[in-house]
C-alpha cells in the first residue's frame, strides 16, 4: 500500500480537470488505494460552498472587488484545508483537488494583477495545513479551452472574463507550473482519449517510484 498523498489538479476553463479528477480517482483504484477523496476549490464545505457561489454568481448591482475575491477563495480554502483535507490526510486517506494555490497565482495574480507579496502570505498559511505531493496540469489553450466552455447552457462570471484575461491566466500557470518540482503536464489540447491515455502513463510511472 502506498503512502496517503495530496494530489492537485490544475487547468483552466475547458482543460477537463474536473473530469480528470474522476479519472485520477478510477486509477488510483485500479492500485488497490481505497480511501481516495475528490475536493473541489472553492468548495466541499458548507461553508466553503456558500462562499463559491458567491465568487461564481453574476450580481449585475454590485461588482466583485478583485481583493474581495481573493480573500474569499483563501477563507474558501482554509476552511476546507482544516476541515477535510488535513484531518483526512491525517487518517491515511489520499486527496484529489480540483485546484488549489496555482490557480490563484494564475488567476489572481497573472489574470487579476494582485501582487505576488499578498498571495505568497496567505500561501505561506495553507501549506501549514498540508503542501501537495503533486501537481497534475492540464494544459489548454485558451481559444481551444474557451471554445469548449461556449457549449455549456450557462457561464459563471469567471467563464465571462475576456480572451487576455485568460492570455494572462496561462502565461501564468506556465511560468510558474516550471518552478514545481513535483509535477506531471498533460497536452489537454488533444482528444479526451489521447489525453487519458497519457494521464494513466504518467500517473503509473509517479506511483510506481514515489515512496
Amino acid at each position: 500500500m502506498k503512502k496517503n498523498k495530496f494530489i492537485v489538479v490544475e487547468g483552466m476553463e475547458g482543460s477537463g480537470k474536473t473530469t480528470a479528477c474522476k479519472k485520477i480517482k478510477k486509477i488510483l483504484l485500479s492500485k488497490m488505494i481505497k480511501n481516495v477523496i475528490i475536493v473541489r476549490q472553492p468548495g466541499s464545505t458548507f461553508i466553503s460552498e456558500k462562499i463559491r457561489s458567491l465568487i461564481k454568481s453574476d450580481y449585475k448591482h454590485e461588482k466583485l472587488n478583485k481583493y474581495s475575491e481573493l480573500l474569499l477563495l483563501y477563507s474558501a480554502r482554509f476552511q476546507l484545508l482544516k476541515n477535510i483535507i488535513q484531518p483526512q490526510l491525517k487518517k491515511g486517506n489520499w486527496i484529489i483537488s480540483d485546484r488549489h494555490n496555482l490557480s490563484s497565482i494564475a488567476y489572481q495574480r497573472g489574470g487579476q494583477g494582485i501582487q505576488n507579496s499578498l498571495i505568497k502570505k496567505l500561501i505561506k498559511i495553507t501549506n501549514k495545513f498540508a503542501k501537495p505531493d503533486l501537481t497534475i496540469f492540464f494544459d489548454v489553450n485558451q481559444k481551444i479551452g474557451l471554445k469548449r466552455i461556449s457549449f455549456r447552457s450557462k457561464l459563471d462570471r469567471i467563464e465571462k472574463k475576456s480572451y487576455l484575461f485568460f492570455s494572462k491566466v496561462r502565461k501564468y500557470y506556465l511560468k510558474y507550473i516550471s518552478l514545481e518540482s513535483k509535477k506531471i503536464i498533460i497536452n489537454a489540447n488533444l482528444n479526451l482519449k489521447i489525453v487519458n491515455k497519457v494521464l494513466k502513463k504518467k500517473l503509473n510511472h509517479w506511483l510506481k517510484n514515489i515512496k
